[in-house]
């Protein structure tokens, strides 16, 4: 396992972060010090909160299934737990893109939408962005081909106000391939970045955890007449949540 020592200086309103995670000029394929700089960057989400940067996780949760009951569940008895209904009526799905803010645990800028697509992810992050216009963002998610399109590079390089011709896709220049792309939108200079967790390695990624946590309190005992009842039913229960919201335990340093 690797445990070589690598530094990060972030730079935000005049103050300054050291850490464990990759140099400016170094960005590894190695999936070991891909985790290792994923949990340096965790380790220091309050560190760097202080400083203008938030560190956020974030994926889509897909194919949410609005599940009626066909019959009321059985509540708890003497002797025998609450009992639930197996049959359903299927009323259509829906997905959920979100973001959770690593220092805090707080679920920030739900995007509900039917489709799950480069658009979708696109409007999600323009979304989180616009509520603080001034701070940097470092955003975790995976190597999703859609967390590295032409629609993001171009969002982040309007946002960070980077002039530069980005080329044309499948042809040349920053938006040529998805390596050119994933270079750009992990570059450490813009103000917005992302680092993308190796394949294979979801369990990193902060939020699959409260995808979980949302999936055991909400979804698999809901009962739903329509997408729409479903996606307000799910609304309220990330305003709940984040009343009581803490940061992960994260202890795991790579």
């Amino acid at each position: 396992m690797y445990r070589g020592s690598l530094n990060l200086r972030v730079s935000h309103h005049g103050k300054t972060v050291t850490g464990s995670t990759p140099r400016k000029s170094t960005i590894t394929r190695n999936p070991l010090k891909k985790i290792e700089t994923i949990c340096g960057i965790y380790l220091q989400a309050s560190e760097l909160a202080e400083c203008g940067t938030q560190v956020y996780s974030t994926d889509e949760m897909t194919g949410i299934q609005a599940l009626e009951r066909k019959y009321p569940d059985k509540p708890v008895r003497p002797g025998s737990p609450a009992l639930h209904e197996f049959e359903y009526i299927r009323h259509g799905t829906i997905s959920l893109i979100t973001f959770l803010r690593v220092a805090d645990g707080r679920i920030q800028s739900p995007y509900l939408n039917s489709t799950r697509n480069e658009e979708d992810f696109c409007n999600a992050v323009g979304q989180l962005i616009a509520e603080d216009a001034d701070k940097s963002y470092i955003i975790i998610c995976d190597g999703l081909n859609t967390h590295k399109s032409e629609g993001l590079v171009k969002l982040v390089a309007q946002k960070c106000s980077i002039t530069v011709d980005l080329g044309i896709k499948g042809k040349k220049g920053i938006l040529e391939s998805m390596k050119s792309r994933e270079t750009f939108l992990m570059d450490e200079s813009h103000r917005i970045r992302f680092v993308y967790t190796p394949k294979h390695s979801s369990w990193v990624n902060q939020i699959e955890n409260w995808f979980g946590i949302i999936n055991r309190k909400l979804l698999k005992k809901g009962s739903y007449k329509s997408v729409g009842e479903m996606a307000q039913s799910i609304l309220n229960f990330i305003k709940q949540y984040n009343l009581t919201a803490k940061a992960f335990n994260w202890k795991y340093a790579g």
